[in-house]
């Protein structure tokens, strides 16, 4: 990739048509990572997660890295068909000659259209927007606007007993979580008594309920009646009912607004412009939850210019993810600097994290930096790679922008390689190029 002659900023929106695309290798990997706990919301339980890792590398070495996170009934796309349709996004991009980026973004979409590929085009546009941030050395929090390097996060305890969730509770409020998201939306008593038990050991925590469509109209409003009485105050109550009940949406947004003064988040009604227009013009929500996995990047980056000038107010979330999604959110949120809400906490949830590092994390709060490391692959991507050229990998000294860790098995890889000894700790992956 080449820049071309001195643009005035390093701005997402300049490098559309500043920067020159020339990509070398590009491919997509299965990312399957266990969960500590199955993780189960009112619409879909998971038990481990089985997503899609894409690295693409350009001519110059730098190399950028995205998530195509897969959520039953949330995401359009099975592990199968992102794996299909990153396979053809991919060689595209190898095939192409040098275009710039806005032209390769676009055919992106044109590959990946609608809601139905939108995951796995805003795994690809993450890696594709992250090669080329690498390329120009600027850590992607600042490609974003570059308003701040750090956001505090809020932390989800799914549906589980009112045992589990008390205890889930009390550990995040040691860890310096002030903000709890609960999911519920499957059983309206069994999650007023779950709200009960975790006000016992937490009673001045903040709230974020989460139904995933769960409720009916009527019950969304019982469950504020039942809080209302409790005397607790969600600061947040998000997608109520079912994406589609639009009347309904609007009914919950009207009486919670006015009665209760709780705001109502749209998460699944918003897919895209489309449906943030129409819940802006008629009023159904007031606040719009941004997920990278529902509309892609540059999807979510309109929706998000819209939100704004509608002076609604925005969230920014995603699926069961990793460091690799959750961490380009992260950057984008810091960088623009427009969300009220922040619930960017899954991969907290996870028991073996493929890759850390990138970004400090201090409870709640995350820290992004100018991280750079070593470009050696995760290890369910290791093994494709291997059989081309291991040695290779120990050698290579590509920048990348992100600079998370390997804590894989690499490490023992490589002393096999070089005939035992000590094994190598800490080697960064080049997942995600901006941290």
């Amino acid at each position: 990739m080449i820049a071309s002659p001195k643009p005035t900023s390093f701005g997402f929106r300049n490098l559309m048509n500043t920067v020159t695309l020339d990509v070398l290798r590009a491919e997509g990997r299965a990312l399957n990572v266990p969960l500590i706990a199955p993780f189960t919301i009112a619409s879909s339980r998971l038990d481990k997660v089985e997503n899609v890792g894409i690295r693409v590398e350009l001519s110059n070495g730098s190399v950028g890295w995205g998530e195509a996170p897969i959520l039953p009934s949330v995401t359009a796309e099975d592990q199968l068909t992102a794996l299909t349709k990153a396979a053809e996004a991919c060689s595209f991009l190898k095939r192409s000659p040098p275009m710039n980026l806005g032209s390769a973004l676009g055919e992106i979409g044109r590959i990946l259209p609608g809601h139905e590929f939108a995951s796995v085009r805003a795994g690809v546009e993450m890696a594709v927007i992250d090669a080329v941030a690498n390329s120009i050395g600027v850590p992607l929090w600042r490609l974003f606007g570059g308003a701040s390097n750090t956001i505090t996060t809020d932390i989800t305890i799914p549906i589980v007993s009112v045992d589990d969730a008390s205890k889930l509770a009390l550990q995040y409020k040691r860890q310096g979580f002030k903000t709890l998201k609960l999911k519920v939306g499957k059983n309206l008593n069994a999650d007023i008594e779950v709200l009960k038990g975790i006000r016992k050991v937490y009673p001045d925590c903040l709230f974020v309920l989460d139904a995933n469509e769960g409720y009916t109209p009527g019950e969304a409003v019982e469950v504020l009646q039942k809080l209302h009485d409790m005397e607790v105050t969600p600061i947040l109550f998000e997608q109520p009912v079912h994406r589609d009940d639009w009347e309904g949406l609007g009914h919950v947004n009207q009486i919670a607004k006015d009665k209760y003064g709780v705001p109502i988040a749209a998460d699944e009604s918003c897919r895209n412009l489309d449906d943030a227009k129409r819940i802006a013009k008629q009023n159904l929500a007031g606040v719009i939850n941004i997920k990278l996995a529902k509309s892609g990047v540059l999807g979510a980056l309109e929706v998000i210019e819209l939100v704004k000038d509608l002076e609604l107010d925005l969230m920014i979330g995603g699926m069961v993810e990793t460091r690799l999604a959750m961490g380009f959110a992260g950057h984008l949120a810091a960088g623009m600097g427009c969300f009220k809400f922040v619930d960017l906490d899954t991969p907290l949830l996870l028991s073996e994290d493929p890759v850390f590092g990138g970004y400090e994390v201090c409870g709640a709060v995350y820290k992004f930096a100018n991280a750079r490391g070593h470009d050696f692959l995760e290890k369910l991507q290791l093994a494709h790679r291997l059989q081309h050229q291991l040695i290779a990998l120990v050698k290579m000294q590509v920048v990348c922008i992100y600079g998370i860790y390997c804590r894989s098995g690499l490490c023992k890889t490589i002393q096999a390689i070089r005939g035992g000894g000590a094994p190598t700790k800490g080697i960064k992956l080049g997942i995600l190029s901006s941290m």
